[in-house]
Order: structure tokens, then sequence, then C-alpha cells
């Protein structure tokens, strides 16, 4: 397999082109191995949950934003200095990254959320609406896990599959199939969950305890599941003896 993690063309029939699932497989597959979470690697689970959440600044990067926002609007209720502190921390973090010659997409990424975000919320004068970015994105990533399953393409097969080097050939065995599958439920109903739980608040402009409950459920949930998925994928590909 060549650097990248496509297959190689020549390899296969009539040199055809990679499919879409394969370009989209080595995709995931790369993000999964830059952040840590390639199988093959032996790592702990503590240890793979710990890089999937990006260590303490990687936390602190999830975290502060928001959290400051919900605490200066329910303390002072002033929508510009709750954005503009909020929208100041993850600057900061972006310019630290910078500054250190770090990568720096999930902070940049993190920054043009806040800054999109605050934006929606300073044109509709409604602090609620600083939420709506985040329901946005849960609503498309779960949408894509559940769609993903459903036609027999889970995204976290595909992942895994290019993780292991073994592409799509991981669907003609049925075991491996029915664990993508799950696991790409369990990621499903997670984005769900988020929104079932908040958008009625939203609703009710109950900004603290939405902000609350986005925190609550967002790393305490995330990483449970990442080291579910990580253990699930061990069973299917255990170490090799040496």
């Amino acid at each position: 397999m060549p650097e990248g993690g496509l297959p190689d063309p020549s390899s296969s029939a009539a040199g055809a082109q990679p499919s879409a699932s394969e370009i989209l497989g080595a995709a995931l597959g790369g993000a999964a191995r830059r952040a840590g979470l390639d199988p093959a690697e032996g790592r702990s689970t503590r240890h793979v949950v710990w890089s999937a959440m990006g260590g303490w600044r990687g936390i602190l990067e999830s975290v502060l934003p928001s959290l400051a926002f919900v605490v200066l609007f329910t303390l002072t209720q002033q929508l510009v200095l709750s954005l503009a502190v909020s929208v100041g921390i993850a600057a900061i973090f972006t310019v630290i990254r910078l500054l250190q010659k770090q990568p720096v997409a999930a902070a940049l990424g993190g920054l043009i959320a806040a800054v999109a975000a605050a934006a929606l919320s300073l044109w509709t004068g409604r602090a609620a609406d600083n939420f709506l970015w985040g329901f946005a994105t849960n609503g498309l990533y779960g949408t894509a896990f559940l769609i993903s399953a459903l036609v027999g393409w889970p995204l976290i097969g595909l992942a895994v599959g290019f993780l292991m080097g073994e592409g799509t050939a991981w669907r003609v065995d049925r075991r491996k199939r029915r664990a993508f599958f799950w696991l790409s439920i369990a990621w499903a109903s997670l984005f769900a969950a988020r929104l079932l739980v908040q958008v009625p608040l939203y609703f009710a402009n109950d900004v603290t305890a939405l902000g609350t409950l986005k925190l609550v459920m967002g790393l305490p949930l995330f990483a449970p599941l990442v080291a579910v998925t990580w253990l699930a994928v061990r069973a299917l590909y255990p170490p090799s003896p040496r």
C-alpha cells in the first residue's frame, strides 16, 4: 500500500481508480492515526482515550470557551462580554499553537466555530443561538454515522479497515461487519442524545442549563465511547504474537 493509505491503483483490476469508499476510508483512517487511534501501535486504552481528547490542552481548548460563556452570561447577562471572552480564549489557544509551531487544526477549528456561533448570536441578539453551531455539527455527525451504518458502510469500519491495512475487506467478515455497524449506531446515538436533551432547552431559552449540559454531554460522554470503540476494535484485531 503506498504512502497516504490509498490502495495502489496498479494493483486493482485494469488499473481502476480508488472508489469513493476507499478514498473516504483512507481519509478517516489517516485522521484516526493522527489522533493516536491506531490499534497497530499497541497502546493502552487510557493512552488512546487521552490522545483522542488531545491531552490537557485539548480538554482546555474544548471546555474553557464554552465554560467562560456560560459562567459570564449567567452572572452578568451581558451577551457581548460573554461572547468576547469566549472567542478571545479560543483565539489565545490558536495563537499559542502557532507560536509553538504545533498543529493548529483542532484549535483553529474551535476558533472558527466560536466566531461563527458568536456572530450568529450577536446578529439575533439571543444568547441561546450561540449553541446552534453545535446543534448543526451534532446533527451532521449523527446523520453520517447513522446512514453509513444503515447502508452497510459504517464509518467506523471504513476508518479501522484502512488503519489495519485491509481496506474494505472487513465487509466479508460477518463478525466485523456487525461490530462496526453497532459501533457506528452507538456514535450516532451519542449525537442524537445531545440534540434530544439540549434542543428543548434552546427553545426554552435556558442558556445556563443548555451550556451546562453541553459541557456534561461533551467529553464526559465522548471519552467512554472512544474507550468502548477501541476495546471492540482490539478484540477484532488482536495483536500478533511476537
